[in-house]
């Protein structure tokens, strides 16, 4: 007998029930089929020939689960007419209304337990899709980006990240400043500008590719494709109008030495570094030799050939991005690793820590080595020295610690060190010696 309680009905008075109740578990809450209970009672002693069948029918009950885990019976609003109670209407007044005792468990079905968590934002969302499906299909289909004027110079200068273009100038400047040949204004503003568009092709080639990591990182989160404030192919057409005019421009109006430095460091960037960061940490050393790239191209932009010189500027930039950028990832691996980033920050910390620290102390040697190599006076590695032992100490700490506080300060320090160092090597440059002079004075 399928019911909420089993009832033990006594002969003699219909009103006393004894109930025993009697938990059942159901595997997902609903409503309960329409349950007709007829209790039937053969009294034995009125006597064995006739045997009096007496019948009792009970209305039939809806049963339900409330919020509150217990149930409650209620009278069904419209009673079935049947031959028995066309034979006995007496019964058809009777209702018996009972207390369902609680029930302690109720298992659920796990459907049941996942729609119940969902959000009022995913039940309005699904009936809007289901009240008109037209809609949600237009929201799936592409939509027109509409890009006023006065935000386009904001826009790109994001896109090409212009402080790290700015520094890539800055340091293609100080090759050009350092080579021993005279001043040529006119070269060097078309080689800087040349470097700069570049940098900025470069830079937006790799935000094109990474708008879906880049949407997990807190860091680059507000890029403009990632927010979808142009279009990717708008991105890669602002790319194409600065690399196709700064190479161009540093193979004719400089020299094509310099123009191919450039279409290297380009190639380098976008088809080597970008994706590499997530296969494999190396790309940390190759992004590297991508910063060290400008100072050399400045230097040959000036001169026209590739001298020790330029290798010596390459190797102090090379150095110096390994306590820059290690430091800066340290307090970044959380978002790197969301973005799905192989630094050395997230997969080798001791290495990283290891190789920040080598290569600030890798800095004073190659201080050391400007003069040697005849780019600078002997002035140049005492002055240096303080600021060179400084960034080793905070590299020391950083490798000591490994905490956010001296990762912060080594990153902090590099910001200064770099444009310091420079400064100091361009007033310390030895001075340009022509060949007539130096006939005379071997004469």
């Amino acid at each position: 007998m399928k019911c909420s309680e089993n009832i033990a009905l006594t002969f003699g008075n219909p009103s006393k029930v004894s109930r025993k109740p009697q938990q059942y578990r159901r595997a997902e809450p609903q409503w309960y089929g329409t349950d007709v209970v007829l209790a039937l009672v053969t009294q034995g002693n009125l006597g064995k020939s006739t045997g009096n069948l007496i019948f009792f029918f009970f209305s039939v009950k809806y049963v339900t689960k409330t919020t509150e885990a217990c149930q409650r019976a209620k009278p069904k609003q419209e009673a079935l007419t049947t031959p028995l109670v066309e034979q006995h209407p007496h019964l058809q007044d009777e209702t018996v209304i009972r207390q369902v005792q609680q029930i302690s468990a109720i298992d659920q079905h796990p459907s049941s337990v996942q729609s119940s968590k969902e959000t009022p934002t995913q039940d309005t969302e699904r009936a809007s899709s289901d009240e008109d499906p037209s809609t949600a299909q237009e929201t799936r289909q592409w939509k027109e980006i509409k890009v006023m004027l006065g935000d386009l110079p904001g826009i790109y200068a994001r896109l090409s990240k212009i402080r790290l273009t700015a520094l890539v100038v800055m340091t293609a400047s100080a090759g050009y400043a350092m080579a021993p040949v005279p001043f040529d204004p006119s070269c060097f503003l078309l080689a800087s500008l040349g470097t700069g568009l570049a940098s900025c092709a470069a830079n937006s080639i790799n935000q094109y590719f990474e708008v879906p990591f880049d949407s997990n990182m807190n860091r680059t989160k507000n890029r403009p494709l990632v927010r979808g404030q142009i279009s990717p192919l708008h991105a890669v057409s602002f790319a194409a109008a600065c690399a196709v005019p700064g190479i161009t421009l540093l193979a004719l109006t400089v020299n094509p030495l310099t123009g191919a430095l450039g279409a290297l460091n380009l190639f380098l960037y976008t088809c080597c570094y970008t994706p590499l960061k997530r296969l494999s940490i190396t790309n940390t050393w190759v992004g590297a030799v991508v910063g060290a790239i400008p100072p050399v191209m400045g230097w040959t932009a000036a001169t026209g050939s590739l001298d020790v010189g330029a290798l010596l500027l390459g190797g102090i930039l090379y150095s110096w991005q390994f306590p820059h950028f290690n430091a800066l990832s340290w307090n970044l691996r959380e978002d790197y690793s969301r973005g799905g980033y192989r630094m050395m920050s997230v997969t080798h910390p001791a290495l990283c820590r290891r190789v920040a620290l080598r290569h600030s102390l890798a800095l004073i040697g190659l201080s050391v080595l400007a003069p040697a190599l005849d780019v600078t006076s002997w002035t140049f590695p005492l002055i240096s020295l303080p600021i060179n032992l400084y960034i080793s100490y905070l590299g020391y700490s950083f490798y000591r610690d490994a905490d956010r506080s001296s990762a912060r300060k080594l990153f902090f320090c590099s910001l200064w060190h770099l444009p310091m160092l420079l400064l100091l090597m361009l007033t310390c440059k030895k001075p340009r010696v022509d060949k007539e002079d130096r006939s005379v004075a071997h004469s």
